[in-house]
């Protein structure tokens, strides 16, 4: 299966060698890489172009996403000057950050899942993080969710989600608008990828409502937007962070900020995240 990789980057000069490294080493190398360099003010682009002359199958997109260096939009509009390079010509598409160092099997196995079940959309290992010399498993990452740092879509998937939304949640939204149309999610816990910068890290003060917003425009609706943001606090161990998500909520809310679904997508969401909390209530 033809594999297609992009890599949105910004000011990744002390890993983006690193992650390139990684999946040139592949036990089965993607067909092509291209990074797109979001205006990095360090040496990002000239080293992922020093390996683009070194490997054919490696290039370099130059790009200035439009927006503040938010989470969600500002990514996903470098991940479409990469994506938009490329040809169609793939059966896998993947979006990877630019921080990380892949296990030389990910691929392979990756490709491995998508051939053996044809229903599969969306496949991923589980990020770590390391932590007194130890590399342990990222405290985001769950069972039932694959990483916005290392998605893999089946085209057919990818197209039938009308891609990627430029907008916090979108990997969320992906995979639940890829139950909604019939594909299976899989994520794979043997597959550590190592990531070199903690999630959130270079989040500024003016996303610290995005996720609240991302639970309205997802349409989850009120009573599971507490929940998801409660949970979500008690993750990061921080409760002003689930005051943040419901100012974020109610704020979106207030200027009727557009949806990220249809209604009928939306009822499917709240039936499926209703369904999924009392399965691991009972």
């Amino acid at each position: 299966m033809r594999t297609y990789i992009v890599i949105p980057a910004h000011n990744e000069e002390k890993f983006i060698g690193e992650t390139l490294r990684s999946l040139i080493n592949q036990t089965h190398q993607p067909d092509k890489i291209v990074v797109a360099d979001d205006k990095s003010s360090d040496r990002t682009a000239e080293i992922a172009q020093e390996y683009a002359d070194r490997h054919p199958f490696i290039s370099l997109v130059r790009t200035s996403a439009s927006g503040d260096h938010l989470p969600g939009s500002k990514v996903i509009n470098a991940f479409y000057s990469g994506y938009n390079s490329l040809d169609s010509d793939y059966d896998i598409i993947c979006k990877f950050d630019a921080d990380l160092i892949f296990p030389s099997n990910y691929l392979e196995t990756i490709i491995r899942y998508f051939q053996t079940d044809p229903e599969l959309g969306i496949a991923g290992g589980f990020c770590s993080i390391q932590k007194q010399g130890r590399w342990v498993l990222e405290q985001l990452t769950g069972k039932d969710h694959i990483r916005g740092a290392l998605k893999a879509y089946r085209k057919e998937c990818f197209l039938d989600i009308g891609e990627l939304k430029p907008a916090m949640g979108w990997d969320t939204v992906d995979e639940l608008l890829a139950q909604y149309h019939g594909w299976k999610l899989k994520t794979d816990e043997n597959l550590l990828v190592k990531h070199l910068k903690p999630t959130g890290k270079d989040y500024n003060k003016a996303s610290k409502y995005k996720q609240g917003e991302a639970f309205y425009r997802l349409g989850y609706g009120f009573p599971i937007s507490l929940i998801a943001a409660a949970k979500l606090a008690l993750k990061k161990k921080n409760f002003g962070f689930f005051i943040d998500y419901m100012k974020g909520y109610f704020k979106a809310q207030k200027e009727k900020q557009p949806f990220l679904v249809s209604e009928e997508e939306g009822r499917f969401i709240r039936k499926l995240r209703w369904q999924k909390m009392r399965n691991k209530l009972f």
